[in-house]
């Protein structure tokens, strides 16, 4: 497998478990102190999302040469490279959230 694509894959599941693992933990906290976890889960991984991103790309964070190489050096493929990057973490982040506000609909569903 090309290492690009193994870094877009890797980008994606961080970013989706660093949204999903802090839920997970947000909604542990939640019950210990007497608080609605899953309305809390889906408060956090809402708020989470662009941290999520940025825990993602910290091993591509040198995003910025890149993106300088390729406009003064002209080499636009390393700004494609960045901009899929961020794309797939971003997309990652959203899909843990999307996640976890389905497991909240579902609640929703089964106290009706």
């Amino acid at each position: 497998m090309p290492e690009f694509v193994a870094s877009l894959i890797n980008n994606f599941l961080i970013a989706f478990g660093v949204v999903i693992g802090a839920s997970v933990f947000a909604g542990i906290g939640a019950i210990l102190t007497d608080q609605p976890p899953l309305k809390t889960m889906l408060d956090l991984a809402g708020s989470i999302k662009i941290w999520a991103m940025a825990v993602a790309l910290g091993d591509t964070f040198s995003s910025f040469a890149a993106i300088e190489k390729g406009l003064f050096e002209g080499e636009f493929r390393s700004i494609i490279k960045q901009a899929i990057m961020v794309l797939t973490a971003i997309f990652g982040s959203n899909t843990g959230y999307y996640f976890i506000k389905f497991l909240h609909r579902c609640s929703q569903l089964w106290q009706s």
